[in-house]
């Protein structure tokens, strides 16, 4: 990570760790150590901590039945310490944190204490030694008023998914596999079932699909939660879904790829197996959640599109915002409005089952059981009205039209794409590069460039203003983790040359290298 230290920048070591064997593990010539590096000494400030001794003098007297693995592994809360006083960070919170987690949710008050007493020793070392030449001041986010908690992407899905259930008065279903990143989900929901919410860990990733594709035809909010890999495993069922036209939530928490890639880094990879990873035509809804917060409005909002289109919705997340926490205002749920959904009964009428409404194009949604709407449900294709099995070509390529339409239709629901900034430059995002990209265009307007900023939150259907946002602007730039599929659709659908930014490193864009990026692009330049 040196490379990413600006030339004067502070870099903390754990001077304990800088010997001989873990020299030789490194590869070093004999007698070399890099912290005696005169080119190294020249451009960083080097401070030396011997953190490993420090950390266990500091909890000494506390450790007759502690392991040397968990002192030692109080290192990292003693260099939290550190850096808490360099920052002028108070530690309050983060021993309430520790004591909340280790000493309440794991039941080992005796580890809570030891990191406690580590943050404070780490704390109190910065206060009183001559290491460093300065202390900085970070200044308190400008938030507007309300109540705040910090809260993560995964969370947020889980909190969004409860409150879409009670919006819509119904159990909502979570069966899932468990798979990197997005495990969280499956686990937060288990803690909420006063709130009718039932989790089933299934054995494998097409049987977690199928449970909640049952539960949405028993009338139930049917969810399911994977990463790349499992999407892929599911997408014959979610095909199923599509045809039987079913409510049914998806979500995946992107990953790094191909096959078991890299789990525990983030990208955005998996948007055209989104869009075209099952057989025949096959839409579904898409949407894109943009940090840790907006998790928790998608996930409504995925509930709310599916049961209006009676259709599957896939939810987008990555795991750099399922990770990811920031602060949250805590909205007040009853300004939330419900999610209308209406179950047809009896009428003394032939029961159709695959009669259209006309402002959605749904289907009704009959519940097995309700006497006189007994209807035939599978995989193989339907005829329009009856839901009898069709092999009528006529048919098939209506129903196909139907499947899709229901889909257009919802751009009637969705609010248009909204620009901030002024300049002849759009940078238009999507997903987890919403943040870097909204910092990067106020570093650029500091410089004295003047860029617009708009970024997607539904992939499929697009908003319907999206064709004249992006025909209002001389260059449209779109960086993405992943290599252009979103700059590659919305040039084939809106024939307009947007130009990329790539990102493929497991990582989030660094600011400064977008701001590097933006004005190469601008000049009409590539990297």
């Amino acid at each position: 990570n040196l490379e990413y230290v600006e030339q004067g920048g502070i870099v903390i070591v754990n001077e304990d760790e800088f010997n001989k064997s873990n020299f030789k593990k490194c590869g070093y010539e004999e007698g070399y150590n890099p912290l005696d590096d005169e080119v190294l000494n020249a451009k960083y400030k080097i401070c030396r901590v011997p953190m490993s001794r420090l950390t266990r003098e500091s909890l000494a007297s506390d450790t007759e039945d502690i392991s040397v693995k968990d002192i030692d592994r109080c290192r990292n809360m003693f260099a939290l310490g550190i850096v808490s006083w360099l920052y002028s960070r108070e530690i309050e919170s983060t021993i309430e944190r520790l004591q909340n987690y280790f000493g309440k949710l794991k039941n080992k008050p005796e580890i809570a204490a030891l990191n406690e007493k580590a943050i404070k020793a780490g704390y109190y070392f910065g206060e009183t030694a001559e290491f460093f030449p300065s202390q900085y001041e970070v200044a308190p986010a400008k938030l507007k008023a309300g109540e705040y908690r910090r809260i993560s992407g995964n969370e947020a899905i889980v909190l969004g998914l409860t409150t879409a259930a009670t919006k819509v008065s119904k159990p909502l279903v979570y069966a899932s596999y468990p798979i990197t990143p997005a495990s969280d989900v499956l686990h937060g929901l288990a803690r909420l079932k006063q709130f009718g919410i039932r989790t089933f860990q299934a054995e494998d990733e097409i049987a977690a699909v199928m449970v909640a594709i049952g539960a949405s035809f028993a009338g139930q909010i049917g969810v399911t939660g994977t990463s790349g890999p499992g999407l892929a495993l599911k997408s014959e069922a979610i095909g199923l879904a599509v045809m039987m036209e079913l409510p049914l939530i998806v979500v995946n928490v992107q990953r790094a790829g191909p096959a078991t890639g890299m789990p525990t880094k983030t990208e955005q990879s998996d948007l055209l197996q989104t869009m075209f990873g099952r057989p025949g035509e096959c839409p579904v809804i898409v949407v894109a959640a943009s940090s840790p917060g907006n998790c928790f409005q998608m996930a409504i909002e995925a509930v709310r599109l599916s049961v209006r289109a009676m259709c599957p919705v896939i939810f987008l997340s990555e795991g750099g915002i399922g990770n990811a926490a920031e602060p949250w205002i805590i909205p007040d749920i009853s300004k939330i409005p419900p999610i209308e959904v209406t179950h047809p009964t009896a009428t003394g009428e032939e029961f159709l089952p695959y009669k259209r409404d006309e402002e959605t194009g749904g289907r009704p949604w009959a519940i097995p059981g309700t006497p006189g709407l007994e209807h035939r449900i599978g995989g193989l294709e339907k005829q329009d009205g009856t839901g009898g099995v069709s092999y009528d070509h006529d048919n098939h390529a209506l129903m196909t039209k139907y499947r899709a339409e229901k889909i257009t239709k919802l751009q009637a629901v969705i609010p248009d794409l909204e620009v901030e900034g002024e300049g002849d430059t759009l940078i238009l995002g999507w997903g987890g590069t919403r943040g870097s990209i909204l910092t990067a265009a106020t570093v650029l307007k500091e410089r004295g460039t003047n860029v617009a900023t708009a970024h997607l939150h539904y992939i499929n259907p697009f908003p319907k203003n999206l064709g004249e946002v992006l025909q209002g602007y001389k260059k449209v730039i779109m960086p993405e983790m992943n290599t252009g599929q979103l700059r590659m659709l919305l040039r084939s659908q809106f024939l307009v040359d947007i130009v990329g930014i790539q990102n493929l490193c497991g990582r989030s864009f660094f600011v400064e290298e977008l701001v590097d990026e933006i004005e190469l692009r601008m000049k009409g330049e590539s990297a």
